[in-house]
C-alpha cells in the first residue's frame, strides 16, 4: 500500500488572482481546492489575503471549499489603494509548519519566494511551484523551482468558475 502524501499549500491570494485575471478567466476555489488535493496530495491549503470587511462573503465561500484562510490587517495608501503584503507570512507559516508536511506546494508567480523555494528544494521538501502566469512569473523564481515549476495557463478548462444558469 503507498504512503498517502501529505502536502501542504501556501497561496498568495493576490498573486494567484492578479495572475488568472490576466489570463482573462476566473478561478473557482472549489475546483482548484479538489485539484491541489487530488494532484499533488495537499491536506492543508492555506491562502493567505489581506482582510477587508466587505470580503466577507468571499472569506466564507473560501473556507467553505476547504481552505485555510490567514488574514493580514491592510491599509491604505496615499492613492486609497488597499495594500496587505502576505509575503512575511507566507514564509513564516511554511517555516513553522515544515515538520508537519511531507511536501510544500507553492501558488504564486512573485520572484520575493525564491529564498524559500531554495531552502525547500534544497531539503527535498518542494512538491512544486504553481505560477498563476507563465508571462509574469519572476525569472529568479523560475530558476530556483527549477524542474518543479509548473503554470496554470493550460489549467482554465479544469479550473475556470462558471456561472450556474438560473432555472
Amino acid at each position: 500500500m503507498l504512503k498517502k502524501e501529505n502536502n501542504y499549500a501556501f497561496i498568495d491570494s493576490q498573486n494567484l488572482n492578479l495572475g488568472i485575471q490576466k489570463l482573462g478567466w476566473k478561478l473557482d476555489y472549489k475546483k482548484f481546492r479538489i485539484y491541489l488535493a487530488e494532484k499533488y496530495g495537499v491536506k492543508k491549503a492555506y491562502i493567505f489575503i489581506g482582510f477587508v470587511a466587505l470580503n466577507q462573503s468571499l472569506y466564507d465561500s473560501l473556507q467553505e471549499a476547504g481552505f485555510i484562510l490567514k488574514f493580514k490587517p491592510t491599509i491604505s495608501d496615499a492613492d486609497g489603494k488597499i495594500k496587505g503584503n502576505i509575503d512575511a507570512d507566507l514564509v513564516l507559516r511554511a517555516t513553522l509548519e515544515l515538520n508537519n508536511y511531507d511536501k510544500a506546494v507553492i501558488v504564486s508567480s512573485d520572484g520575493d519566494f525564491y529564498s524559500l523555494v531554495q531552502h525547500l528544494y534544497e531539503n527535498g521538501k518542494l512538491e512544486v511551484v504553481l505560477s498563476p502566469d507563465m508571462g509574469h512569473c519572476s525569472t529568479l523564481l523560475r530558476q530556483t523551482a527549477k524542474e518543479k515549476i509548473w503554470f496554470m495557463n493550460n489549467l482554465r478548462e479544469k479550473l475556470e468558475y462558471k456561472k450556474k444558469n438560473a432555472a
